[in-house]
């Protein structure tokens, strides 16, 4: 579990004692208005498990739109559309790879010949030289005519072209031979290959099923499947060297549509009128407080990947963001009867 230091950074720990509590952010205008709603909360506390036995929400209808700023797509990834499906709906999930990376093999580096992005490294055909659009692979064994002071190399010339190959005597290795590739680059190859999907939310409660009331709690959740929220794993070797990435999610930020944000180091809970909280605030991912005014509300979620790289001794994290679409909530004022 995921539980958070002063500065706000996730830190991982046991699940012990209470269950973590969401972290919620706003103004102080917005503080006062939720204590000035505090009594009339204790007025409907005897009615709020009957109110909101209505609310359970289903998620939002699908409907795909380009990702807002600062949703972020990793290297290799364009689809950065995001959605709100109703669960269980098959959809378009998107959030996997396109199909790019780099093209012979995916070998390490980034190396050009012909207006056309090559591998630096061939596993068969050796190291690329820029200068002159060859590959170079040292001979083995060695010709017995090598002269002195020399080295036999394999020469496949014109970019990678088997039919253009030809023995050569160097002094030198040739620019560019023997370079080891670049961990972060094959990193990011390997996240390009992994599908880190848009998370998909649901609310309670829920407009299209009924309003809320004012000051009572709101419940979040997001779809916790592995390519929602993680562990993802994946790993390569290229040129000799072997990178690992793990890809998770540490933490959901949600914006309310008030100008609160809720922090949740857990995919949430499903609300559900029978369930063990039915009547009280989400036990993992909520707005105990309730929205302190009466209105409609539009919620969103970004899901916070961290994905972590080992290889090559070295090693390094790429954040990644994942936006998800929007789910509304109306709420109403209370409406108190005295005799």
């Amino acid at each position: 579990m995921l539980t958070w230091a002063d500065g706000g950074a996730p830190t991982r720990s046991g699940r012990v004692g209470a269950p973590h509590r969401p972290i919620i952010a706003h103004d102080r205008s917005q503080a006062d208005a939720g204590r000035r709603v505090g009594a009339r909360r204790r007025l409907v506390t005897a009615l709020f498990a009957a109110a909101t036995a209505t609310l359970l929400a289903l998620a939002a209808t699908p409907a795909p739109a380009l990702a807002g700023p600062g949703v972020d797509c990793p290297v290799g990834q364009t689809d950065c559309s995001i959605w709100d499906d109703v669960p269980g709906r098959p959809g378009n999930d998107g959030g996997g790879s396109d199909g790019g990376g780099d093209s012979g093999g995916g070998k390490a580096g980034k190396c050009q010949w012909n207006g056309r992005e090559i591998p630096c490294y061939d596993d068969v055909l050796g190291w690329f030289n820029n200068s002159d659009g060859c590959y170079y692979k040292l001979a083995s064994p060695q010709p017995p005519e090598t002269p002195d002071g020399q080295q036999a190399y394999v020469a496949t010339c014109n970019g990678g072209d088997l039919s253009d190959q030809r023995q050569v005597f160097r002094d030198a290795p040739p620019p560019g031979f023997g370079a080891p590739p670049d961990p972060e680059e094959i990193a990011l190859r390997l996240l390009a290959s992994i599908d880190l999907r848009h998370p998909r939310i649901s609310v309670a409660p829920r407009k299209s099923q009924g309003p809320g009331l004012v000051g009572l709690p709101v419940w979040m959740w997001a779809n916790s499947g592995v390519n929602y929220f993680g562990p993802l794993s994946a790993s390569d070797t290229e040129g000799g060297v072997t990178v690992r990435i793990d890809a998770a999610v540490t933490h959901v930020v949600w914006n309310m549509g008030n100008g609160v944000k809720v922090t949740c180091a857990e995919p949430g809970t499903p609300y559900s009128p029978t369930g063990p909280h039915a009547g009280g605030p989400s036990p993992d991912c909520g707005y105990p407080t309730g929205y302190p005014k009466a209105g409609t509300y539009v919620v969103s979620a970004v899901t916070h990947w961290n994905v972590h790289w080992v290889g090559g001794g070295q090693s390094g994290d790429i954040p990644v963001t994942r936006g998800s679409g929007n789910a509304e909530i109306q709420i109403n004022e209370l409406q108190v009867v005295t005799e």
